[in-house]
Order: C-alpha cells, then sequence, then structure tokens
C-alpha cells in the first residue's frame, strides 16, 4: 500500500499526532524469571505489571517510567549477532554518567563489547551484554543535541 504523506498529515492532529513514540521494547528470554532480576537488581528496573496466562511475562519499570517486557522465548535458534546485524540491534540506555555506569557495572562483572567510543549523534557510548547475550549500550548524550540534519 503506497500513501503520501502531505504536510497537512505532519499537522497537529494529523498523523504525524497519531503516533507518540516507543512505548516498550521486549526481549525474549531463555529464564523470564532470572532476566528480570537481573534488570532489576543491576539497572534499577522495578516490577511494574506480571502477566500469568499460559506464559509467564513481566513488564518492568525503568526510573524514567519507560517500560521493558521479559518474555519467554520459543525454540527458535539463538544466531550471534553484531551491532551492524540486520534487524533490531541493542537497547542503548540513557546515563548522565557513562565512567560512574561503567564503574558500577563492572561490580558485577558484566561483558563488554567494546571500548567506549564516541556516539553517532553526539556523545559516548559502550556496548555490553545481558546474562542471556543481548546487547545493551551505555550511551551518554551531550548537553543538547543538533539539529536534524547536522
Amino acid at each position: 500500500m503506497n500513501q503520501t504523506i502531505t504536510q497537512k498529515d505532519k499537522a497537529p492532529g494529523g498523523l504525524r499526532a497519531t503516533f507518540l513514540g516507543v512505548d516498550h521494547p521486549a526481549v525474549a528470554a531463555d529464564d523470564v524469571q532470572a532476566l528480570s532480576d537481573w534488570y532489576c537488581d543491576v539497572l534499577g528496573y522495578e516490577r511494574w505489571f506480571l502477566h500469568q496466562k499460559a506464559k509467564t511475562v513481566w513488564m518492568l519499570k525503568a526510573p524514567d517510567d519507560t517500560l521493558l517486557e521479559i518474555m519467554p522465548k520459543d525454540d527458535t535458534l539463538r544466531h550471534n549477532r553484531t551491532t551492524w546485524t540486520p534487524g533490531w540491534s541493542h537497547l542503548a540506555l540513557r546515563v548522565s554518567d557513562i565512567e560512574a555506569a561503567i564503574a558500577f557495572l563492572e561490580q558485577f562483572g558484566v561483558i563488554w563489547g567494546g571500548d567506549l567510543t564516541n556516539a553517532i549523534g553526539g556523545g559516548r557510548v559502550r556496548n555490553f551484554f545481558d546474562p542471556e547475550g543481548n546487547m545493551l549500550q551505555l550511551l551518554q548524550r551531550t548537553a543538547s543535541l543538533p539539529p536534524l540534519g547536522e
């Protein structure tokens, strides 16, 4: 289906106003409870909603009120990923002090996916992995992001 989005659609009350942003990412886990515990104990999430019907699913809430869903995986084999593998790549966690966040995570023995580098769009970034091998990033943005296109 081809749809042309007009300037009217971009105006307040048009099509663009319908979409507010990302509600939550979800990660399919080998062990829903253990991975939920890690995100709460290490990254400061809190358990927000427990769904227990055919499968157990946790909705976790971050200190900034964003949500993360931890759900059970199916029997599909996990393939090795890099930052550039097609599909969703990683979850970037914004921090106010990246050095302090790195030092904190060092206490938990996280596996790092590289050194501290400059972030696309400004700031600094470092990749790491949760206990099930899902890629995460610590990201500290500069005080103000540049305008679009710069």
